[in-house]
């Protein structure tokens, strides 16, 4: 009997990553749909009715949990996510399965096992546990595993005076070093506290506090000097209306 699917991530190229790992393990199942945002994603699964829902957690709009909770009732939920600050353990109980970023052939091979095996899905638990979840306080980054030349260690983020995009890593600058982590910087920005972080660029989150002036430019753009870091950031104009009140 075959299936239907729909991926739902903010990441266009990820979604069309999915769908071709999918279309090469699971030729049989068809692919009726994706969406880039929550809300979208709740719209098509009740136009189009899936079998499955490919959901990431971290979305503009609606997060991929409520999501979840809003699908038509006999949909089977997959999670797919870079993180594993969500109760992995716990999800894998209630979900159908999780994926963790990036998704290898073998892993993927497993959960397509467990949904031919699971052509219902009991979502009481799951959705338990989100309301329980979303009555949790936010708790964000404390420590970060990064690399510095053929060592790893553990980069307190209190230290941290900038974060800059390189592909697909994130350089972290501190008052005394610099390191290299395996994360994309839109990754780290959801688990950064936004009140002491901003990002004020596509590629640059920097710490509120090591801001000690942005100057304005006739095009609406800022430079910004740090406070205990001697490089010069800019600001991208759509960032701007963070410094107007400084």
């Amino acid at each position: 009997m075959s299936s239907s699917a729909i991926i739902v991530d903010d990441e266009p190229h990820l979604v069309d990553y999915l769908a071709g790992k999918l279309k090469e393990l699971w030729p049989e199942l068809e692919i009726v749909g994706t969406a880039l945002n929550g809300r979208s994603a709740v719209s098509l699964a009740h136009e189009v009715k899936p079998d499955i829902a490919f959901l990431d957690i971290h979305m503009p709009g609606l997060s991929g949990l409520q999501v979840a909770e809003a699908l038509p009732a006999d949909t089977r939920i997959v999670f797919v996510t870079a993180f594993d600050e969500y109760a992995v353990d716990a999800f894998q109980r209630s979900a159908i399965d999780y994926l963790l970023k990036p998704v290898s052939d073998a892993r993927l091979m497993q959960t397509i096992d467990r949904l031919r095996a699971a052509r219902r899905q009991d979502r009481s638990d799951l959705l338990n546990l989100i309301k329980d979840m979303s009555l949790e306080p936010k708790s964000y980054l404390q420590w970060i595993r990064a690399g510095l030349e053929d060592t790893t260690q553990l980069v307190p983020v209190q230290d941290v005076v900038y974060f800059k995009a390189d592909l697909k890593y994130t350089e972290i600058f501190t008052r005394d070093g610099q390191y290299i982590v395996r994360r994309s910087i839109k990754e780290l920005e959801s688990q950064l506290d936004p009140n002491q972080f901003w990002r004020i660029h596509r590629g640059v989150i920097v710490r509120v506090e090591q801001i000690a002036m942005a100057k304005r430019d006739f095009r609406g753009r800022y430079t910004i000097t740090l406070r205990d870091h001697p490089d010069v950031l800019r600001a991208s104009q759509s960032y701007g209306y963070l410094f107007k009140h400084m």
